[in-house]
């Protein structure tokens, strides 16, 4: 467990998965119009992540604040020189404070250390802020594609941030 501010950043607990989940679900329906089959994007592939997880490789950190969880972001194995940043999120009154670049320096240093080579993420063009963020840490849009998802038309980025100067 780590404190920044205000904040405590730690590893997950199973009774943080429906929170991840419901928060998601909450925030991108009101920000962005998300539709119902969003939660359940983040559902299934977070519950496979904490079934088969390995620790070594694989992580979720919850941001909490005076006892409440505020924000989130994980690290999840694609292949042994490549992870996946998923789950990032913080909630509306923790943005612009220093935690999102907190909790992106946890995900990158923990992949790093666990021996990755490459940090893979997928997002929406929409998502300024984060985008906004990845940019700043090194990530490059390598694959964009179109198509209408949760109810929206929409543009999905794969963005990648190569971590040992060789790309596989």
């Amino acid at each position: 467990m780590e404190k920044f501010k205000e904040y405590i950043i730690r590893e997950y607990r199973e009774d943080d998965l429906g929170w991840i989940v419901d928060t998601h679900a909450s925030l991108y329906n009101e920000e962005y119009g998300f539709d119902s089959t969003f939660p359940n994007y983040v559902r299934e592939p977070l519950e496979k992540f904490h079934g088969h997880r390995r620790p070594d490789r694989e992580q979720i950190w919850i941001a909490e604040k005076d006892g409440s969880r505020v924000g989130v972001i994980a690290i999840a194995y694609v292949d042994d020189h490549t992870a996946q940043l998923r789950w990032f999120l913080l909630q509306h009154g923790e943005r612009g404070k220093g935690l999102g670049n907190r909790l992106m320096e946890t995900a990158v240093e923990f992949s790093k250390n666990a021996g990755y080579g490459k940090i893979i993420l997928w997002t929406v063009s929409i998502l300024d802020a984060a985008r906004h963020l990845y940019d700043k840490y090194g990530f490059t849009i390598e694959e964009k594609i179109p198509h209408v998802i949760w109810g929206r038309d929409l543009i999905e980025e794969r963005w990648d941030l190569i971590l040992d100067g060789t790309e596989e």
